[in-house]
Formats: structure tokens, C-alpha cells, sequence
């Protein structure tokens, strides 16, 4: 899932540092869409990564990186994805 747009991907086994979600373009291989992505963690990772990454929305070589299945913290958790289906069923006719 594409922690931007909450889309579903394809193939995750698949991702590497140069893949963007095919839906709104972003970088995939981030710490926004990383499993042990954790805001307010040491380098907001739960991982024991040696170097902060500074741009967590951008494309690293983090040997970590595993795909989040889901999210559920931060500014992307639940809350976004029901506030979006709302928004979405509000104006569709």
C-alpha cells in the first residue's frame, strides 16, 4: 500500500529504490512506507539504523526497508483512509 495515496501495490516483493506508486508517482522504497517506520523512535525507525534518514518521504538505500501492510500510525493511520472514503462517498454521485 502507497502511504500517500493508500492504494494498493501490486507486487511488493518487487520494490526497489527507484519504484514509485504507479497511482500518484511517489517513491516507494521510503520510510513513510516501511514497516518499521515510527515516529517519535530513535531515527523514528524500530529498526537499529546507524544513520538518520533525513527526508522520510524520499527514496534511501536502507538495508530495513520491509513494506508496512498496513498503516496505522502517524499522520497516515486509519483515521486518513476513513477520512477519504467519507469524502470520496460525499461527492460521488
Amino acid at each position: 500500500m502507497c502511504w500517500k495515496c493508500l492504494k494498493p501495490i501490486e507486487n511488493t516483493l518487487e520494490i526497489y529504490r527507484t519504484s514509485v506508486c504507479p497511482e500518484c508517482g511517489t517513491d516507494l522504497h521510503c520510510c513513510r512506507n516501511c514497516k518499521f517506520y515510527s515516529p517519535n523512535s530513535h531515527y523514528d525507525c524500530h529498526e537499529s539504523i546507524d544513520e538518520l534518514v533525513v527526508d522520510k518521504e524520499r527514496a534511501n538505500f536502507c538495508d530495513w526497508f520491509s513494506v508496512a501492510k498496513e498503516f496505522t500510525g502517524g499522520s497516515n493511520g486509519l483515521a486518513q483512509k476513513n477520512a477519504r472514503t467519507a469524502f470520496d462517498n460525499l461527492f460521488s454521485v
